[in-house]
């Protein structure tokens, strides 16, 4: 259980000295459903907010299906993890939409995120037996257009995660930790022109993953899910008939409790108790952190991402992801490709360790991500 709890702490934190700074994380149950599933989100930093829509607006944010130019599409996604670590995590992702009108669509997806095998050990350290820890995500959204420019969406889904195959953990009996949750957004979009050139705006938000806490034993404190929050916009151009460039940024913010710091009799001196409800926790977590508003401001992620098509048929990508050592370390760049043929589009992603200080290193280094889609039907005019 103790090597499950390890690996899962570093789904999302580098290992990396962080000087004099205090090291605060904020630690949920279920990272993976943080995770950027698709390549070409991959590629560019993590960003997907406000970017173009395409088959996997579902991770990103489902309010841009209402704007996707084809009927039909889905996608497939693989994403080995923390290579650096193990050679046996890693993420399968399928999503897809179904528009039903010009201003209405449907998304959904599915998620696997495979652990590894695990060995189970008593107290004595004898063998108990092996095991391939999992969690899952099934969910869908609504996307409507509410004008030319502007959509919202409502999504739900289901959540299970099985880390112990119902193993005893410290004298109790461990159970699947299962959670309901709710993702909202909204999109919008237009051209506007500087410079006398036309360009396409957009600005995301995504509030996703709103659920009920997770808990693995009838004893265990629950766990919050990793609520977040992702603003975003995009602003892209054609260039010519042949090329195009966009630009595009989000910030993302997760809605939970900030830790805080405990005296020597255990009781808090700075912070707020993180033992709270769900909804008290998203509103807590704008003003929670022990630091102050210093703190608050470091808890904020950045992605920054640019892409480049020839002809519709080929693009390169670029990217960086910025959190702050005090909260994770996280910080990479990103690049990769993309080729469309007819109605079938590859997409490749290599991650790239850019932590600067001395003996620093990435867990995340040399993540690679691949995606496969298919975008169906005929193609439908969105104004």
């Amino acid at each position: 259980m103790n090597k499950i709890i390890g690996i899962i702490s570093v789904l999302l934190i580098s290992f990396n000295s962080f000087g004099q700074d205090e090291l605060n994380t904020i630690t949920t149950s279920v990272p993976f459903l943080l995770i950027g599933p698709d390549a070409r989100a991959g590629a560019m930093g993590d960003v997907g907010v406000a970017t173009s829509p395409d088959v996997n607006s579902m991770h990103w944010n489902p309010a841009k299906f209402a704007f996707v130019e084809n009927d039909f599409g889905i996608s497939i996604s693989f994403v080995p993890w923390l290579r650096a670590l193990v050679n046996d995590i890693n993420l399968s992702y399928l999503t897809g939409y179904k528009k039903l009108d010009n201003g209405q669509a449907i998304g959904f997806e599915l998620g696997y995120f495979s652990l590894g095998q695990i060995t189970f050990t008593d107290n004595n350290g004898g063998l108990i037996g092996t095991y391939t820890p999992n969690e899952y995500v099934i969910g869908s959204a609504y996307s409507r257009k509410l004008s030319d420019n502007f959509s919202l969406s409502v999504g739900g889904k289901y959540i299970l995660s099985d880390l112990t195959g119902g193993q005893s953990a410290g004298g109790y009996e461990t159970v699947s930790g299962q959670s309901i949750a709710a993702d909202l957004s909204g999109f919008y979009s237009e051209t506007i022109r500087i410079a006398k050139k036309e360009m396409d705006l957009a600005i995301g938000l995504n509030i996703s993953n709103i659920g009920n806490k997770i808990r693995y034993t009838e004893t265990a404190t629950n766990d919050f899910i990793p609520i977040n929050m992702r603003l975003g916009t995009a602003l892209g151009t054609a260039i010519d008939d042949y090329n195009k460039l966009s630009f595009a940024i989000d910030i993302n913010k997760l809605l939970v409790p900030t830790p805080p710091k405990y005296d020597d009799e255990g009781e808090i001196s700075s912070g707020k108790d993180p033992d709270v409800s769900v909804v008290s926790g998203i509103f807590q977590s704008f003003g929670d952190a022990p630091g102050g508003i210093k703190e608050e401001l470091r808890e904020l992620m950045y992605s920054l991402g640019a892409e480049y098509w020839y002809d519709n048929q080929f693009a390169l990508r670029a990217g960086y992801f910025n959190e702050h050592d005090t909260k994770g370390g996280r910080k990479y760049f990103s690049f990769g490709m993309g080729m469309k043929y007819t109605v079938y589009t590859i997409d490749f992603s290599y991650l790239i360790n850019a932590t600067t200080e001395a003996g620093a290193t990435n867990p995340l280094a040399n993540t690679m991500r691949f995606s496969l889609t298919w975008d169906f039907g005929r193609s439908i005019k969105t104004n």
